[in-house]
């Protein structure tokens, strides 16, 4: 098991905690919060670049959420 399905383990375990209603929004404040707090190591250290080329892949999966929730979300207001 590599580092990046481990992560993706340990968001999807995270995220089941909340009922399916609201699991968009809190992978929305999850990307956010990882989103700025990746800019302001950016901002301090170059090395931290390294550190975001290496993690982005594990974000796909909140996105993913993020945007199936939303989707669901529009679905109902429709």
């Amino acid at each position: 098991m590599t580092i990046f399905d481990q992560i993706i383990s340990i968001y999807n375990q995270f995220i089941s905690i909340f009922p399916a209603s609201i699991q968009w929004i809190i992978s929305l404040v999850i990307f956010i919060v990882v989103v700025k707090w990746t800019i302001d190591l950016v901002k301090q250290n170059i090395i931290w670049l390294i550190l975001l080329i290496i993690l982005l892949p594990a974000s796909i999966p909140i996105l993913r959420s993020v945007f199936d929730g939303l989707l669901t979300f529009l679905g109902y207001l429709l």
